[in-house]
C-alpha cells in the first residue's frame, strides 16, 4: 500500500521556494579577489568598520561583534577592489598575534572592534583586555582575550576561554 503525503498548497509553494532561498545565501568568503568594493557593498552592505593598516593600505571589516562570533575583512587595492576576503575570528588567524609587536590600533585594524573592552586585575597590575567572541576550531563558543600593557597599548599576551554568554548556570537550582 502506497502512502502519499498531501500538503496544502501554501506548503508546497514554500517547499518549492526553499532551494531558491538557500541558493541565494552568500558568504563573504566566496567573493573573488579583485571584485570592486562597490559590488561587495551592494551584496553584503557597507562594512561596519574601516581603518588604515600600518603600511597605509585601506582595510574594510564586516563584523558581527559584540554578540556575534564572525567577522570578515579585506584590504582594498588602489583601484578600489578587494583582496581576498577572509574570516578574521579564527584560531588560525589569531596566531598572527605571535608575530612581531602588536599595538591596539593593529589589533583593531586586523580583527575589528572587540565584543568586550574591560580592565582586569588589581589596581597595581591592572591591564586593559579586549575580548572577541568566536567559534574556536569552528565548534566551541569562546572568547579570545587580548591583554594590553599598563600605560601602553602594546599587546602583552592573549588566550582563549569559554564564552560565559553561552554557559548555563549549573549550581544553585533555585
Amino acid at each position: 500500500m502506497a502512502v502519499r503525503f498531501h500538503a496544502p498548497r501554501r506548503h508546497r509553494f514554500l517547499v518549492g521556494l526553499l532551494p531558491l532561498v538557500l541558493g541565494a545565501c552568500a558568504n563573504l568568503g566566496d567573493v573573488p579577489q579583485n571584485t570592486p568594493l562597490a559590488e561587495v557593498e551592494a551584496q553584503f552592505g557597507t562594512p561596519n568598520f574601516t581603518c588604515t593598516t600600518r603600511d597605509g593600505t585601506p582595510r574594510v571589516i564586516w563584523t558581527m561583534q559584540p554578540l556575534g562570533q564572525y567577522a570578515w575583512g579585506s584590504n582594498v587595492n588602489d583601484d578600489n577592489t578587494v583582496e581576498e576576503i577572509t574570516s578574521l575570528l579564527t584560531t588560525k588567524n589569531f596566531k598572527k598575534l605571535d608575530e612581531g609587536t602588536w599595538h591596539a590600533a593593529d589589533v583593531l585594524c586586523e580583527y575589528g572592534p572587540p565584543a568586550l573592552d574591560e580592565p582586569v586585575g588589581l589596581p597595581s597590575v591592572r591591564q586593559q583586555v579586549w575580548s572577541y567572541r568566536y567559534k574556536e576550531n569552528g565548534a566551541w563558543n569562546s572568547l579570545l582575550h587580548v591583554y594590553f600593557e599598563r600605560g601602553s597599548d602594546k599587546v602583552t599576551k592573549y588566550h582563549s576561554g569559554p564564552d560565559p554568554m553561552f554557559e548555563r548556570e549549573r549550581f544553585l537550582p533555585f
